[in-house]
């Protein structure tokens, strides 16, 4: 062989580093639109086993209460559980429901 056609070891060192900068590029690249796009796409629905989710809700309650609301927006305000649940759902601005799952003061030990 000719000393053109043959790398020298310094070439072939040089090749080998342009390769895995390449290499590492591309791998930045593809993580940087996996990041910014994860969010963005839908998620799945989830599957249920075919029997249909019961789901225990208060019943509906057709009485009177003695509550109203008086401007009062937390949990430390409140004397019982049902007088919290009525806030959450008739009284506007309060801070009672923080996770927004329609249960109030969940992590108040007094109820």
């Amino acid at each position: 062989m000719a000393k053109s056609d043959s790398l020298q070891p310094c070439q072939f060192r040089m090749l080998s580093l342009k390769k895995i900068i390449l290499v590492a590029l591309i791998g930045f690249g593809a993580w940087n639109y996996y990041t910014e796009n994860r969010d963005s796409t839908p998620n799945p629905t989830p599957r249920t086993s075919g029997i249909a989710e019961i789901r225990r809700e208060a019943p509906v309650q057709n009485f009177q209460t003695s509550f109203r609301c008086d401007g009062r927006q937390h949990c430390s305000q409140m004397t019982s559980r049902a007088e919290a649940e009525f806030f959450i759902r008739n009284c506007p601005n309060t801070k009672m429901d923080g996770d927004r799952d329609g249960i109030p003061c969940e992590n108040d030990s007094r109820f």
